[in-house]
């Protein structure tokens, strides 16, 4: 059988101003703080609560390896852990837009994750017994994630 995606819902995670912790033999350590932000989609709804972060490393060769952890609240109340693992992968100029601010098409370059949902007994469930995937494309303040669930 072959897997196919699902989409389930989409993440719009506001975001402040990422702060570096400098330079390391392994590459740049950012810290990107999680202010907020809304969840919407079919299968899923709520928003994001503020004091999550996200923590990427930019390797020499400008490949960010991305780690966020925050939580999600649905529209019931149940709060949902998330961890987020990915990459992105971009062209020296097309990093440099992206760390200024600027508008940068999602064609532009690689940026991908595989979240994690720690969701209790009841409603939720489903989503700790699935292997998700998303599109990650950040813009203006936010990270609009895609969540697709494997089937």
């Amino acid at each position: 059988m072959t897997p196919t995606l699902e989409p389930v819902f989409t993440i719009e995670a506001e975001i402040g101003a990422a702060r570096s912790a400098g330079a390391s033999p392994m590459g740049e350590r950012l810290h990107i703080p999680i202010t907020g932000g809304q969840v919407f989609g079919p299968r899923l709804s709520g928003r994001v609560l503020p004091g999550g972060s996200d923590w990427p490393l930019i390797a020499p060769d400008g490949t960010s390896r991305i780690e966020a952890r925050y939580t999600i609240e649905t529209d019931d109340g149940t709060p949902i852990y998330v961890t987020n693992i990915g990459m992105r992968v971009s062209p020296p100029e097309v990093t440099a837009r992206l760390r200024a601010g600027e508008a940068v098409a999602p064609t532009e370059y690689y940026m991908r994750g595989a979240p994690v949902f720690d969701a209790p007994a009841g409603p939720h469930r489903w989503l700790a017994e699935s292997l998700f995937v998303c599109t990650i494309t950040p813009g203006g303040g936010m990270v609009r994630i895609e969540v697709f669930r494997v089937t």
